[in-house]
C-alpha cells in the first residue's frame, strides 16, 4: 500500500502537522520503519479523504500550473515588445530613406528645370543674317582678331550618282 509523510497526511486531509503528531502520540496512528504513515491506517482512523480537500490541491497545483502560464505569457509578451519595436525602427529607418531619395529626386528636378546660362535650344536661336546676300552686314561686322569676316564656302564636295543598271547589264557590260 502507499506511505504517506506527516505533512503529506496532514495536506491530504487539510489539517496541521501537530494534529496528525497527537493521533501519533495517542496511539491511532503508528509510522513504519521509514516513519511513513500507511495509507490504510489514515483511512482506517480518519475516513476517506474529502474531494473538498482533493480540491484544495488540484486548485493548488492549478494556480501553480496557471502561474508558470502567466510567466510565460509575460515572456512573449516581452519578446513581442521587442520585436515591434525593432519593426518601427527599420520603419522609421526606411521612411528616413525614403525622403533621402526624394529629396535628391526634387533637387535633380529642380537642376533640370533651372534655366541654362550660355546655352540656347536650337528652336530658340534667331535667324542670323546671310552675309553673301546682304551687303550692308558685312559693313556692321567688325574684325576682333577671333572671328573670319570671309564668309566660308561648304567643304563638301558633290560626288555624282552612280548611273542605275539592269540586272543583266551587271555582269556583261564593262564597268562605267
Amino acid at each position: 500500500m502507499k506511505a504517506l509523510s506527516v505533512i503529506e497526511l496532514a495536506q491530504l486531509y487539510g489539517m496541521n502537522r501537530q494534529s496528525v503528531y497527537k493521533r501519533i502520540n495517542k496511539g491511532d496512528l503508528s509510522k513504519n520503519s521509514d516513519s511513513k504513515i500507511d495509507l490504510s491506517e489514515t483511512i482506517r482512523v480518519f475516513g476517506e479523504p474529502s474531494k473538498k480537500n482533493n480540491n484544495v490541491t488540484t486548485l493548488q497545483s492549478a494556480s501553480v500550473q496557471k502561474e508558470t502560464e502567466v510567466d510565460m505569457l509575460k515572456q512573449q509578451v516581452d519578446i513581442l515588445k521587442k520585436q515591434l519595436e525593432l519593426a518601427h525602427d527599420r520603419e522609421v529607418f526606411q521612411r528616413e530613406q525614403l525622403e533621402a531619395k526624394d529629396n535628391q529626386i526634387e533637387a535633380m528636378q529642380r537642376l533640370l528645370e533651372a534655366p541654362k546660362t550660355n546655352m540656347t535650344m536650337f528652336t530658340d536661336q534667331k535667324a542670323e543674317h546671310n552675309t553673301a546676300a546682304d551687303p550692308q552686314s558685312k559693313s556692321e561686322l567688325k574684325y576682333d582678331g577671333l572671328t573670319t569676316t570671309e564668309p566660308q564656302e561648304n567643304p563638301r564636295i558633290p560626288v555624282p550618282e552612280p548611273k542605275k543598271r539592269g540586272f543583266f547589264s551587271r555582269f556583261f557590260l564593262p564597268n562605267g
